[in-house]
C-alpha cells in the first residue's frame, strides 16, 4: 500500500447556472494498493461528495463531480506539505470539462496497462 495525491474536480452551479462557470479543484490524499485502485478510490470519493444545498440567499447550489484529473504517487509524506483547494472561473466550461475527462482517461489507461497483459 502507498499514498497518492489525487486532484478531484467539481463544477459549482448556482441557481440556474447563468454565471461564469466555476470549478473547485481539490487535492486529496488516497491510500491504495496501486495506481488503478487509487484512481478508482478517488473517483468514488468524488461521487460520494457531490452536494446540493441552498446558499445564504436561498438559491440552490450544486457541486457536481467531474472527474480525477491528476494522480501522483507519493514516495514519502513530508511534514508541512501543502494541499489545496482552488476555485476557478472558466469562460469555456465544456472545454474545461473535456480536458478534465481526457486527463482522467489518460490516468486510467496508464494505470490499467500495468495489470493487463498485452499478448
Amino acid at each position: 500500500m502507498k499514498w497518492y495525491l489525487a486532484k478531484l474536480v467539481y463544477r459549482i452551479i448556482c441557481g440556474e447556472g447563468m454565471h461564469t462557470p466555476q470549478f473547485d479543484e481539490q487535492l486529496r490524499l488516497v491510500y491504495a494498493e496501486d495506481d488503478l485502485h487509487a484512481f478508482q478510490k478517488a473517483r468514488t470519493t468524488g461521487h460520494l461528495e457531490e452536494d446540493n444545498f441552498l446558499n445564504n440567499i436561498q438559491k440552490p447550489v450544486h457541486w457536481k463531480f467531474i472527474d480525477v484529473s491528476e494522480l501522483h504517487p507519493l514516495t514519502e509524506l513530508i511534514d508541512g506539505a501543502e494541499l489545496y483547494s482552488r476555485i476557478c472561473e472558466e469562460e469555456e466550461a465544456e472545454s474545461y470539462i473535456k480536458t478534465t475527462k481526457q486527463r482522467a482517461n489518460y490516468i486510467l489507461e496508464n494505470s490499467m496497462h500495468k495489470y493487463i497483459p498485452l499478448n
